[in-house]
């Protein structure tokens, strides 16, 4: 029996528990991106995943570049979508060096490539479908189809099928996940562009569920068919935010929607026909009648139910079963900032949840792949960090290497650090050999070298991992020593605490010098963005090489929280392939905004949402918010709004004041008959 946490957050047991504790999880969700330091060039270990007993991962591709989808061929390749544009593939467990084909695209924020799927007929068609943000003429998302040519795409095979409405400044929130139903029809799901009123109207397609025939015309059993014109015709169903995942269960049809939240929960809905799932008026549960409230949701905060964004779902109905049998049919979900995979133990009869994986670097898709086993796509916390990682079941097994040492270089007077990972029944043990002698005291997973010297160079380190059942040995990895010394990376602007409103432009610059080659050039300097909100993070200006400085402009619209910032990293190389990052933070100004109805009585409106009066929140200069009072009816009285404070309209836009402001909603009330 397996543990189980009902919806309303409190543990329940039925039987004892194999779970281990977690490894490494993330602390309140704390900011990935730190300081990165003096790094060799030598990739880092990836930490592995605290998994249950007889479970085991196993790396399947790494240094993959800001992924952020990945789906399986019918043929048994895995594509993965990395968001500058280059779909990837997997092939017979490798990471093929020629993507299969390189979009230009806007990879701001949340934009850029978000989502492949196959054709039905793909062994016969060749074709893949992508969803991918699109730079002319302006900037929108599109679903394009491509014929595969082996492993790349044939050249001038792009049919564009779908041109999604223009995008706004925001660049969050689009969505990009898309399956084919066992109705033969694409399913899209799009965010609403950081614009909750997207989600209410069948005039655009941001904020819905889409349903296009594979040749990019619309089925006229569409619900809003007859209610919608042109493309909006193609809206399946909407009042969605930010459906950046969602899942088919084979054979049942039934489908879940994993629809990331802005304050307080994060949303699994079953997907049907028509259905309004109520952003911006709801977030969570809801008894509204008009509405169609989550079939399971869980709170914003840390341990192993709470999080910050639903990122990842596949139902476990493999052809094949790899996992136990009581896994058969369960809807697996990850989060992005709770670094967990948690899973829905019987989604035909009752929402209870439990923990299946934590301690994982940002995962963003999950996947069953066709042999049984569960896959994960996990960004990574650095440039070039995303990895692929596959679970299996592995109970009473021998060990069984997973991931093999990599070589290292290190300068003279520092240290390397050897990993491993394996397979197999635990508990395992360790043992690292130099030059094929034990090394004492070396046993666990990662060896850590003393200080370096030159006598050190081209020596040979591997791992003997064993357990009850059985032992297996690793590959050798050599040290390479060097008498090469890192580079320093500067950042001489912005200064240190500046500060930004929106629509500001912010302006970089960096120097980087090095002990051997002296001040660097300019194609020596990478330069990224990360845009911080709360406890986790969004990519904004993807990383960038060949200048020494730049610029970007502070989006007036988008993430509407105060509890953000933006980190500027510099990261310089030398000629020696020797790097150096470093960082600089530009937080908002911020003001209190209070909204306030004359009399007292009447909801208003913040972006959408209805908020009680009075009502104040923190709010970053510069930003635009929507604020709207509508006429309504509070116990016996109606309220009929008369005017605001600053004279705008009854729904107006604001730009967020430099100084703590009130805006005041005056109504004319009246007691009903």
């Amino acid at each position: 029996m397996r543990e189980r946490v009902s919806t309303d957050g409190q543990s329940s047991w039925g039987g004892p528990s194999a779970r281990r504790g977690r490894l490494g999880h993330l602390t309140r969700f704390a900011c990935a991106l730190a300081a990165w330091g003096a790094l060799l060039h030598a990739a880092p270990a990836v930490a592995a995943a605290t998994l249950p007993s007889g479970f085991t991962e196993t790396q399947v591709a790494g240094g993959l570049s800001s992924p952020t989808a990945m789906a399986f061929a019918p043929d048994g390749r895995l594509f993965v979508c990395q968001q500058g544009g280059q779909l990837r593939v997997i092939k017979n467990g490798v990471l093929l060096p020629t993507p299969f084909v390189t979009l230009s695209v806007s990879a701001s924020g949340e934009r850029g490539l978000l989502g492949v799927a196959f054709d039905p007929n793909f062994a016969s068609n060749q074709f893949v479908y992508v969803y991918y943000t699109a730079t002319t003429p302006a900037i929108h998302n599109r679903v394009s189809r491509f014929t595969a040519a082996g492993d790349v795409a044939l050249g001038g095979s792009e049919t564009i099928l779908l041109e999604l409405d223009n995008l706004s400044a925001a660049t969050n929130h689009n969505g990009g996940a898309m399956h084919f139903g066992e109705d033969g029809k694409l399913y899209i799901a799009v965010g609403e562009n950081a614009n909750g009123a997207n989600s209410q109207t069948l005039s655009n397609l941001l904020g819905k569920m889409l349903r296009i025939n594979s040749d990019g015309t619309i089925p006229a059993d569409n619900p809003f068919f007859t209610q919608a014109v042109g493309k909006n015709r193609a809206i399946w169903a909407l009042g969605l935010r930010n459906p950046y995942t969602f899942a088919f269960q084979p054979v049942t049809r039934r489908m879940f929607i994993n629809d990331v939240g802005q304050n307080t929960f994060e949303e699994v809905n079953e997907g049907l026909v028509g259905a309004n799932y109520g952003w911006p008026d709801t977030e969570g549960p809801t008894t509204n009648p008009n509405f169609r409230t989550p079939f399971y949701y869980y709170g914003h905060g840390g341990g192993l139910f709470g999080g910050c964004a639903i990122t990842g779902g596949t139902f476990y109905n493999p052809s094949t079963q790899q996992f136990p049998v009581e896994y058969g049919g369960d809807y697996f979900f990850a989060d992005y900032c709770g670094g967990w995979i948690n899973y829905l133990t019987d989604p035909s009869n009752t929402n209870a949840v439990a923990n299946f994986a934590s301690g994982i670097s940002f995962p963003v898709d999950l996947q069953v792949g066709p042999e049984g086993a569960l896959y994960y796509l996990a960004r990574g916390a650095s440039a070039g960090a995303g990895v692929v990682f596959r679970v299996e079941y592995t109970a009473n097994q021998a060990p069984a290497i997973t991931q093999h040492p990599s070589n290292q270089t290190a300068s003279a007077g520092q240290t390397a650090t050897f990993s491993v990972a394996a397979s197999g029944t635990g508990p395992l043990s360790y043992q690292w050999q130099r030059d094929g002698v034990d090394i004492n005291g070396a046993n666990s997973s990662a060896y850590t070298t003393p200080p370096v010297s030159a006598a050190d160079n081209g020596a040979r380190f591997r791992c003997l991992v064993s357990n009850a059942f059985g032992s297996a040995t690793s590959n050798e990895a050599v040290l390479t020593v060097v008498s090469n010394r890192p580079p320093v990376a500067t950042i001489t602007q912005p200064a240190a605490g500046a500060l930004y409103s929106g629509g500001d432009t912010i302006n970089y610059a960096g120097t980087g010098t090095d002990p051997e080659d002296g001040t660097r050039p300019a194609s020596a300097f990478t330069w990224e963005v990360v845009f911080h909100h709360d406890t986790h993070t969004h990519p904004f200006i993807p990383p960038t090489s060949g200048a020494t400085g730049g610029s970007f402009t502070i989006p007036r619209t988008g993430e509407t929280s105060a509890n953000v910032f933006y980190r500027i990293h510099l990261t310089v190389a030398d000629s020696g392939g020797l790097t150096h990052t470093t960082f600089r933070d530009v937080r908002p100004r911020t003001v209190t905004i209070t909204l306030a109805a004359s009399p007292s009585g009447p909801q208003l409106t913040l972006d959408g949402q209805p908020v009680a009066t009075p009502h104040s929140f923190v709010g970053v200069v510069g930003m635009t918010r929507t604020i709207a009072a509508p006429s309504q009816s509070v116990g016996n009285f109606s309220y009929t709004f008369r005017s605001w404070s600053d004279g705008g309209a009854q729904t107006h836009t604001i730009t967020t004041p430099s100084v703590n402001t009130t805006y005041t909603a005056s109504f004319r009330k009246k007691k009903q008959q």
